[in-house]
Formats: structure tokens, C-alpha cells, sequence
């Protein structure tokens, strides 16, 4: 989904980090000049400590586009319920052809009379990373044969009941947990509102 105002759009309109603990986390947006104008924007955040963006201000050319990386630094604790109360604002609007990428005039985003600033919210989604991260090779490989249908269990032949019902076992809460992620997730976007 695509958030858009007449001069840029801003792809994807939320910011989904793949949260790990004690990694930092990168998520992409991209800002589509929608216009034949030079458009200036800049980001801003409501946890500026806890991410870097990059470019945080640029000018995009005429029907261009901008690739901005935002990296969540390293946590060392998971939030409460998953859930990111952060929100970034990107402000755009139209400035002279001249202007230079890497100076902005620092009045570019004033609100003046007859200057035009859109502003476009979006939110932060934290999600988990699928399945479990100890996943052997053999689990995995075992996980595909009991995927692809009731009786391949020949390529398990050798293997002792404890193994068959261990690596079941492992699926079972593998698939659990997949579950228990994709409802996390609903409820995140249903609870997440748009206060700023």
C-alpha cells in the first residue's frame, strides 16, 4: 500500500521492522516525486534517539524517486505486546530547481502563507522473524517432508521414534508460534492508532 499526497507518494505507508533482539533492524521507504516540480522533503521521528534515517531531507527530481533507509539500533528487550508507539512524519514541498540535495535551506519547511507543506504519518509495525531461529538443517529438512504430504517419512526410515516425534514436536510448535505471530500482528493493526 501507497500513501500519497499531489507531490509524493511514500511506498510502503507503514514501516515494518523485522524486530530482533540485539540486531539492528532496516526497513526501506520510497518517496515518488508525483510532479513535474523539484520536491524537497524531510523526515522526522518521534523517537529520533532510536532510529537512523538516511537521507533524512533530500530534493527529488520531476517524476523521480528517493530511496530513504531507516534503521532501528539494536534493542535490548522486546516492547510491550510488540508494539511501536513510534510514528515519523515526512514533510514535503516544492522548492527552486537549484536547490542542492545536500543543503537544504534550513527554512525549506517553515509554514508560510503561501507555501504549501503536505505531511504524510506513518506508523512503525514491529514484526517477528518466522519460526524458530535453532532450526537445524535436519529439522528443516524433516519439516518439508511432513509438509508435502501424509507418508514421506522414507527419508526418516533410519530415524528412532524419539527422533519422528521430536521433529513433530518441533512442527507443532513451529506452527504454533507462526499462529501466534500472525495474531499478534492483527491485533497490532487493529490497536495501533493515529494520534501523532
Amino acid at each position: 500500500a501507497m500513501v500519497g499526497g499531489a507531490l509524493i507518494s511514500v511506498y510502503p505507508d507503514d514501516l515494518t521492522f523485522l524486530f530482533e533482539l540485539d540486531k539492528p533492524c532496516y526497513c526501506n521507504l520510497k518517496v515518488v516525486n508525483n510532479s513535474e516540480h523539484h520536491v524537497a522533503f524531510k523526515v522526522k521521528t518521534t523517537s529520533p534517539r532510536k532510529y537512523f534515517v538516511r537521507p533524512n531531507a533530500s530534493v527529488v527530481q520531476p517524476w523521480d524517486s528517493c530511496t530513504i533507509t531507516i534503521t532501528l539500533q539494536s534493542q535490548k528487550e522486546y516492547p510491550p505486546d510488540m508494539q511501536s508507539k513510534d510514528k515519523f512524519l515526512i514533510q514535503s514541498t516544492r522548492v527552486a530547481a537549484s536547490t542542492d540535495m545536500d543543503e537544504i535551506p534550513p527554512d525549506t519547511f517553515n509554514k508560510e502563507a503561501d507555501k504549501v507543506i503536505e505531511e504524510m504519518k506513518l506508523k512503525v509495525v514491529y514484526t517477528l522473524p518466522s519460526g524458530s531461529s535453532d532450526d537445524s538443517g535436519v529439522t528443516s529438512s524433516a519439516n518439508r517432508s511432513f509438509k508435502q504430504g501424509g507418508d514421506d517419512l522414507s527419508m526418516l526410515k533410519n530415524a528412532s521414534i524419539e527422533e519422528i516425534q521430536t521433529i513433530q514436536r518441533l512442527k507443532d510448535e513451529r506452527d504454533n508460534n507462526l499462529q501466534q505471530n500472525q495474531q499478534m500482528q492483527r491485533e497490532l493493526l487493529s490497536i495501533l492508532t493515529f494520534g501523532f
